[in-house]
């Protein structure tokens, strides 16, 4: 009898196992296209960085991620089970806030010599200075990514909607570790790309191999910075198609007679949901443009 029950307990653990592994994948397809944002926006974070801070700046922002996963895993299961239309709207929010960021970004790096006033800025810093401009990259990096994160947690909880309790925990813990230790390794690959040149051009071994190494080594020297520059501005405007998504989402679940079926279709073209997304980010920054003036006109 014991050794019948505790095959059953085998089988029983075997066959959710699986179920994990089939929702899993199933949730990491349905995540793909944010998780392809998610890296590009934390690589343009450490943009601007100095060259051995780089590396530490990514674990920071990554042991962030943690956190925020850790919150938003039992949050996310809490408010599905109890306010499952509050989800939704907090990611609206979410969105907002990253078409906000996208905007302020975007303005930055279209005012003449803007993309280069970071690293100028960050050379003339001191110490103390530089430590405090890289801290405030972190917390901006580490809330841009709670909202990625929310929408990569609720797309999976989706996914796990019918799924028993325990596998609905299992696979969401799952997911969120691959994802954060999938993106950051990601980043600091990318970030660190130079090094790796570097080490390819120092190499003094004769022979045609070597020489290809070398030449390939001057190939990334070369092209690092070229691909960090377009990881920014490839991460700015995933921020317009992640925010602008959770924000056209919204806007076609409203009234017929508002929105009617021409627009519905519009909102579901995903370079449509973009535009969504500069237009939010535009009045987002222009209302606290706006909040700033009056406060700093009343406490003056």
């Amino acid at each position: 009898m014991a050794g019948s029950s505790f095959f059953a307990l085998f089988d029983d653990i075997a066959t959710l196992l699986d179920d994990i592994s089939v929702m899993s994948k199933v949730a990491v397809k349905k995540t793909a296209s944010v998780l392809t944002d998610d890296l590009a926006v934390n690589a343009e974070k450490v943009v601007e960085l100095k060259a051995d801070r780089e590396l530490p700046v990514v674990w920071a922002v990554c042991k962030g991620s943690l956190v925020n996963k850790t919150i938003l895993v039992p949050l996310a299961l809490g408010l599905n089970y109890l306010a499952p239309s509050l989800v939704h709207w907090l990611l609206v929010i979410g969105g907002i806030y990253l078409c906000y960021e996208g905007i302020e970004s975007l303005i930055e790096k279209l005012t003449p010599h803007g993309d280069q006033d970071g690293a100028r800025k960050l050379k003339r810093l001191s110490e103390a200075e530089a430590k405090v401009y890289e801290a405030k990259k972190v917390k901006g990096a580490i809330v841009t990514d709670f909202v990625l994160s929310a929408e990569i947690v609720v797309i999976t909880l989706n996914v796990v909607a019918e799924a028993p309790f325990v596998q609905q925990l299992i696979t969401l813990v799952l997911i969120s570790l691959l994802v954060t230790f999938g993106v950051y390794g990601l980043v600091a690959g990318i970030v660190r790309i130079d090094d790796l040149g570097l080490r390819l051009r120092k190499i003094t071994n004769p022979g045609h191999f070597a020489e290809t190494l070398r030449r390939i080594g001057g190939w990334l020297i070369s092209a690092a910075p070229k691909l960090m520059k377009l990881l920014s501005w490839v991460g700015t405007i995933a921020m317009f198609f992640v925010g602008g998504a959770f924000i056209a989402e919204a806007i076609h679940g409203g009234p017929e007679w508002i929105v009617t079926p021409a627009i519905k279709h519009w909102l579901e073209n995903y370079l449509m949901q973009a535009v969504v997304g500069l237009i939010a980010g535009g009045v987002a920054v222009a209302v606290a443009w706006t909040a700033k003036q009056l406060t700093q006109r009343v406490s003056g």
